[in-house]
């Protein structure tokens, strides 16, 4: 048994203010009822929220805030991720720290959300990073899930838990969890995939283990979930197959063909060609009333996520008589 204690934070993220401080009290809490944890996870923005006019240099204040946090107690710590400032780029940036409060690696989200993650630069390496004499993990940021490909080649780079901030606060958190569960299980790893709550989350924080089992799934409060893993678990699924069965990463390993659909180098045309611009959809006619486009806020304020969802069934939406501006039916 390889034994290793996570403990997923997910807890209250503000958008009116900074929340490190509040991150800070509920590590200590934490280490104060649990000392045997060894590594802790926080939702993804859980340091300023999703506000890009907070983004920081590099190795900026509030970073070495959190290497501080770890070195005090000793463990490892992904403080779910920031905004870095690259010159005139902005990325979405988990830190690693190490329990010497070194940032050992830096992951940079993939796949912002797009279209609503607007002004946000797509990362291009993968990460993984080794705990010495427990295992290997790999690290991505909340949409990157839905890319199946990106849990896989950390897979295939030896990651064997996958550690996995998020920021859902909209209705697909349902949709989310199966993918989680699906992420675990075919790759044969441990998934911790931790949400905030508040203004940035609807918690459901989710752990799941490498045969496909929910080890704990959280509510929609705050709450802490601290788990011991068992690395050695995994090396025992990849090698006689989930639950016994199917050896998924071995039958990917030995496959006869390769994909063309990832062949983008050769510049055919496709069916995904088909599917238009990547932008995000604005109001238009429906139900006979004309509706203007939504304004659009200034980069420096904007929401790079929808901070609330409405489902509209178009067919049931009877026709309105538009108020005068400055007047409301109450």
């Amino acid at each position: 048994m390889v034994p290793f204690s996570i403990a997923g934070i997910q807890m209250n993220i503000s958008m009116e203010h900074a929340n490190i401080d509040a991150m800070g009290h509920k590590l200590d809490v934490l280490m104060a009822r649990f000392p045997w944890v060894q590594m802790v996870v926080f939702s993804e923005l859980a340091p300023f929220g999703p506000a890009p006019r907070h983004a920081q240099a590099t190795g900026g204040p509030a970073e070495q805030i959190f290497c501080q946090m770890a070195a005090r107690h000793g463990l490892w710590l992904l403080p779910g991720s920031m905004f870095e400032r690259i010159g005139d780029d902005i990325y979405n940036t988990t830190p690693v720290i190490s329990p010497t409060g070194t940032v050992v690696t830096r992951y940079r989200k993939m796949f912002p959300f797009l279209p609503y993650e607007q002004g946000i630069k797509p990362g291009t390496e993968f990460c993984v990073f080794d705990v010495p004499d427990v295992g290997r993990f790999g690290v991505s940021i909340c949409y990157d899930m839905w890319f199946p490909e990106t849990t896989r080649t950390l897979v295939s780079m030896g990651a064997e838990c996958i550690l996995h901030p998020t920021m859902t606060d909209t209705i697909d958190r349902d949709v989310e969890l199966p993918i989680a569960r699906a992420s675990a299980t075919i790759n044969q790893c441990y998934f911790f995939d931790i949400n905030g709550v508040g203004d940035c989350g609807t918690g459901r924080s989710i752990v799941v283990g490498p045969s496909g089992y929910v080890i704990h799934e959280a509510g929609g409060g705050e709450e802490t979930m601290p788990v011991e893993i068992d690395l050695s678990r995994v090396r025992r699924e990849r090698e006689v197959g989930i639950r016994g069965l199917g050896q998924t990463l071995k039958s990917f390993r030995d496959r006869p063909i390769e994909f063309p659909v990832y062949q983008k180098h050769l510049g055919k045309k496709d069916y995904l060609d088909s599917l238009g611009p990547l932008i995000k959809p604005t109001r238009g006619t429906r139900s006979d009333v004309q509706v203007a486009p939504a304004r659009t806020v200034d980069a420096a304020g904007a929401l790079p996520y929808p901070v609330a969802s409405m489902v509209v069934d178009a067919e049931s939406v009877a026709p309105v008589d538009i108020a005068p501006l400055g007047h409301a039916h109450l």
